[in-house]
């Protein structure tokens, strides 16, 4: 392993998408994570914490704790995504109830405690769905603003439009609120959104190679993905479904592989319309200042070499 492995907490609503996110971050020598905390999204929180064992347990990693973070968004109406994901929010492979015991202690909690723990600058939260808990973390600590090193979030659109309403994307729309305090906290924070998972499409030579693979991981993964695309399939009409989640992990590992520029983004807290969506100044054409890099474009081939050789080293 590497000496100088980067420290990172996953915060997820697994979701087949989260469940191969995760999966590259445990494959990857370069990465230490610390701890996975579940967020009400894609399914309610009780089952996300249950998919994020499931997943560990997968991949033999029984090592990393679960810790169930919030149930609900801080002010809206909680939604979640059945349509796309099935009832389990991982529907596809069969895998066993997990014998993973989750942690007791609040996943917000260990948030604020692990960033405080360690040297600023040392920890780096990756969300892959709604950014509540980290949203609650820095309301009940604000001083953690100061001691991340970044956040690297799933989220937002600007070309791309919306995937859950016409305007909005699902992990802002599920929880704008939580998406506004983030956006405003000077926490270092780059976005992966739309416009980049868009990019990343599972197509069916890809989906082949990931079921001519040996190990459970890929297999549990090529099975996952063969039951969320039926989805994106008829909704897009695309020769492959987007890929959303591992593109976080991704640009973690392989930053050449994408580009972006820093502006400025805000997120619609309310609105009948456009609840959710994301003013992005792509162009500065106002004074608001710079807070997040906002990617744009992937090198998908790219990407999937790096995701295709992760998911082979796993068991």
């Amino acid at each position: 392993m590497p000496e100088n492995r980067r420290k990172i907490i996953i915060d997820t609503d697994p979701g087949q998408d989260d469940a191969i996110a995760i999966m590259l971050a445990l494959a990857s020598p370069h990465l230490e994570v610390l701890g996975i905390v579940s967020v009400a999204g894609n399914v309610p929180v009780a089952q996300t914490a249950t998919n994020a064992c499931k997943i560990l347990e997968l991949a033999e990693r029984r090592d990393i704790k679960v810790y169930a973070g919030c149930a609900r968004p801080l002010r809206r109406t909680p939604i979640t995504a059945e349509h796309v994901h099935g009832q389990s929010g991982m529907d596809g492979p069969t895998l066993p109830a997990p014998t993973i015991a989750l942690q007791a202690q609040h996943g917000v909690d260990f948030l604020i405690d692990t960033i405080r723990a360690h040297p600023a600058g040392a920890i780096t939260v990756v969300t892959l769905g709604p950014m509540t808990n980290l949203a609650m973390a820095l309301v009940k600590a604000p001083d953690i603003a100061q001691r991340v090193e970044q956040a690297v979030s799933m989220g937002g659109a600007y070309s791309e439009c919306g995937n859950i309403t016409p305007n909005a994307e699902f992990n802002m729309f599920a929880d704008p609120d939580a998406a506004d305090i983030v956006l405003r906290s000077h926490i270092p924070l780059t976005l992966l959104p739309l416009d980049v998972t868009h990019q990343f499409l599972v197509t069916p030579p890809r989906l082949a190679q990931l079921r001519a693979m040996p190990g459970r991981c890929a297999q549990a993964a090529a099975s996952m993905l063969g039951f969320s695309e039926r989805f994106d399939l008829e909704k897009y009409g695309w020769d492959g479904s987007p890929l959303h989640d591992p593109c976080t992990i991704g640009w973690l590992l392989a930053p050449d592989l994408f580009s972006g520029r820093e502006v400025n983004v805000s997120v619609q807290v309310d609105g009948p319309l456009m609840q959710g969506a994301t003013a992005v100044d792509w162009w500065h054409v106002t004074d608001r200042p710079v807070n997040a890099r906002f990617l744009r474009h992937v090198d998908s081939d790219g990407l999937w070499s790096l995701l295709a050789g992760h998911l082979a080293r796993l068991p």
